[in-house]
């Protein structure tokens, strides 16, 4: 059969990529840490699977209104109004299979093709593929020199006569960037300036913040930009419900409109149990999520003053998502005990793999070569004993 030449474009994505070797090394027995797979470790609340089971055993299981059923889109303009003070009723939210397929079904509807995307580096790793798919062209910003945060200035400079969107993602994944209220408003007036440009904000990682300030998003802090700014989210980081597979996106209703067409044209709704949940998650207690992050904020502290005490890794803590994007760049050009030469973040992830049964993500997948990002959203045991295994075997590289 004939493939596109759209697809042949497309990498395979680095993390599934990096998550099917460690499913091998898993089935052949060998012993694995798995701090590459980006999802909490806390077992959904028992209450939301309460609901899940109530739903199903009711009869909710047929399908749904496309954007999903009305009571768990009023609770997401619900949560948006209280939370983020953005202000939208249920034809300006719509739901989807996590926010993952938000943001492609967004680019898919708001890219023709030659459009740019603008996307600070480093950026998780389906960005730049999903512009592309939608025949559009990324426009890389690198911010490693800027906290990781792409500046008014970096973002002005970036800018052409053919750039359509910018996409925002706060806390950030891999390195875990946090853009204040004041931030985003000096982007906004970038922005004003060129009213062609919208915003894809990725807040999906909002409940894991660690500066103590109020969380920011553009639609709240630029409300005259609100007509070109979409709100992606979701209940997979927050609530521990990965495999449910539920996000969210708020936007302009001609917009979501949009983006309603086309799902209706590919998966249709999301899963009514699953949207049963979310509805749970949403509106019941949200004590866990406090818990959560107080155990989010020990981890973190814990892993970087595990990382620093390995010589040649360095890392800076996060102010928020569960990564820690560790500079391994004094490491390249090492040599391993069986002769291979460590040039590259890739090669060294591979070879933590093999020796020490530690899986990380090269930063190369992130736009961001000479780092690996760690997921310390695992138990203090497993994260201790990975970074005890990884030193180890780093301490062997001549």
């Amino acid at each position: 059969m004939q493939l596109s030449e759209r697809i042949r474009r497309v990498r395979v994505s680095g993390t599934i990529r990096l998550a099917d070797m460690v499913r091998k090394r898993a089935a052949s027995g060998g012993k694995v840490y798995n701090l590459a797979e980006g999802e909490p470790d806390f077992d959904t609340p028992a209450f939301i699977i309460d609901a899940a089971h109530k739903a199903a055993l009711a009869g909710h299981t047929r399908y749904t209104s496309v954007a999903g059923t009305p009571a768990l889109r009023e609770a997401i303009a619900a949560k948006l109004r209280n939370e983020n003070g953005l202000v939208c009723d249920i034809d300006e939210v719509v739901v989807g299979t996590g926010a993952k397929q938000l943001m492609f079904n967004a680019l898919l509807v708001g890219v023709n093709d030659g459009d740019e995307a603008i996307i600070p580096a480093p950026y998780w790793v389906s960005y730049c593929d999903m512009v592309t798919i939608a025949g559009g062209k990324p426009v890389i910003v690198d911010c490693f020199g800027t906290d990781l945060k792409i500046t008014p200035g970096a973002l002005a400079a970036a800018i052409t006569a053919r750039t359509r969107w910018l996409i925002l993602n706060s806390p950030g994944n891999p390195g875990g960037a946090v853009y204040s209220a004041s931030e985003l408003s000096a982007l906004a007036g970038v922005l004003r300036q060129y009213p062609k440009v919208a915003v894809i904000c990725d807040d999906i990682y909002e409940k894991i913040l660690f500066t103590g300030a109020p969380f920011a998003t553009m639609a709240r802090v630029a409300p005259d930009l609100e007509g070109r700014v979409l709100t992606v989210n979701g209940v997979s980081k927050s609530h521990a419900m990965t495999g449910w597979r539920i996000g969210y996106a708020a936007g302009p209703r001609k917009f979501i409109a949009a983006m309603t067409k086309l799902q209706g044209q590919s998966t249709t709704n999301a899963s009514s149990i699953s949207q049963a949940a979310a509805l749970a998650a949403l509106t019941g207690p949200q004590d866990t999520i406090h818990e959560w992050g107080r155990i989010y904020l020990r981890r973190r502290d814990s892993a970087i003053a595990a990382i620093a005490a390995i010589p040649g890794l360095n890392a800076r803590p996060p102010d928020g998502a569960f990564y820690i994007f560790v500079d391994c760049t004094a490491l390249l050009g090492r040599t391993a005990p069986d002769g291979t030469v460590i040039d590259t973040d890739i090669v060294l992830s591979e070879y933590l793999l093999a020796a020490a049964g530690v899986a990380l993500v090269p930063g190369t997948e992130f736009g961001g070569p000479g780092h690996l990002r760690l997921c310390f959203a695992k138990s203090d045991d497993e994260v201790a004993e990975a970074c005890a295994e990884m030193g180890k075997a780093l301490a062997s590289l001549t």
